[in-house]
């Protein structure tokens, strides 16, 4: 099996932590294949940085050559997934999602620490599409800065009192709202004594999960396949 996992922003040494994660995550027997986007955003951080990186992946993905059997699309939040359903004939699974509803498995109300508090509505709207916004006691933001999150000690600290503050008003499980944030879970769950889900390796197991049963995105309606017409692609880089 071979799932290809699309970072959302060109910061190559962000795919090589998410592509860890993925594979640390992974069943023996899967391939992970961690791919960046040849332009966008360095982060994605708000409206703009998320419509930007959501056509980048998705004009990545119509350049793909390599065959792989799902997706995993490691943007915590951001657009594009609904266009990858229609673009593509394999299953494609968002962290967002995935993390939500195995929150939702876990217990009755679950909270989301993610980055900035900018990028909170991204994640309280992605939640209410995939109709998960009802469990959700808040989304809160850390006060990092997607590429502040490679200082470990002040990553830890600030999830740490986020948690503290998602636990508070009442949830019961915590989900991790940032790709960047992967491998995190457990040691923030043992602190906060409460389950912690990352996403990215939620979303590499539901998509194994998916492929193993031979599911596949349903064509009738929604993600019906795109529109015969012509369609012009970014092929390189702007600066």
């Amino acid at each position: 099996m071979r799932i290809l996992v699309t970072n959302c922003n060109t910061t190559e040494a962000m795919t090589k932590e998410i592509e860890a994660g993925a594979r640390a995550a992974a069943s023996p027997g899967t391939e992970i294949l961690a791919r960046t986007p040849l332009w966008g955003p360095e982060s994605a951080e708000g409206w703009l940085d998320s419509f930007l990186s959501a056509a980048a992946v998705l004009d990545l993905l119509n350049g793909m050559d390599e065959p792989f059997d799902a997706l995993v699309m490691a943007g915590f939040g951001e657009h594009g997934r609904e266009g990858a359903r229609e673009l593509l004939d394999v299953p494609v699974v968002d962290i967002t999602e995935a993390a939500a509803h195995l929150a939702c498995l876990l217990g009755r109300r679950y909270g989301v620490v993610t980055t900035l508090d900018r990028t909170c509505g991204l994640i309280e709207d992605s939640l209410h599409a995939s109709g998960v916004a009802q469990n959700c006691v808040g989304v809160l933001g850390a006060g990092l800065g997607v590429l502040e999150l490679n200082d470990e000690r002040r990553t830890e600290s600030a999830l740490l009192t986020a948690g503290r503050r998602a636990r508070d008003a009442g949830a019961e499980v915590l989900v991790l709202g940032c790709a960047g944030m992967t491998g995190l879970d457990r040691r923030i769950s043992a602190m906060l004594d409460i389950p912690v889900i990352d996403g990215v390796a939620a979303a590499v197991r539901l998509a194994e999960s998916l492929v193993a049963l031979g599911l596949k995105t349903s064509r009738a309606g929604s993600y019906a396949r795109p529109l015969p017409k012509p369609r012009l692609w970014p092929r390189q880089p702007r600066i």
